[in-house]
């Protein structure tokens, strides 16, 4: 998920848009503003770096072990055909 510190940037970017009167309602339109952001962004199911990272390493992981039962069959299949020659 998007971190604090990025969320209250995107916040002072949209409050710098908006006109000088408008400016004085700031918390209401900060909270508003953070409240869509974050209802926005768990709508998307995103998931945290760390997270990625995590998948990213199993995956990895999982691709080596496939690879590995991959040659593996393959020398099983070249002694079952050797031995029927």
């Amino acid at each position: 998920m998007l971190k604090t510190e990025n969320l209250d940037e995107l916040v002072r970017q949209f409050q710098a848009l908006l006109p000088d009167d408008v400016r004085q309602t700031k918390e209401d339109i900060e909270k508003n503003i953070k409240a869509m952001v974050r209802a926005s962004l768990q709508r998307m199911d995103l998931v945290t770096r760390e997270e990625f990272d995590i998948q990213r390493e199993l995956l990895a992981k999982t691709r080596c072990l496939l690879d590995e039962l991959d040659e593996r069959l393959r020398q099983l299949e070249n002694q079952t055909n050797k031995g029927k020659e």
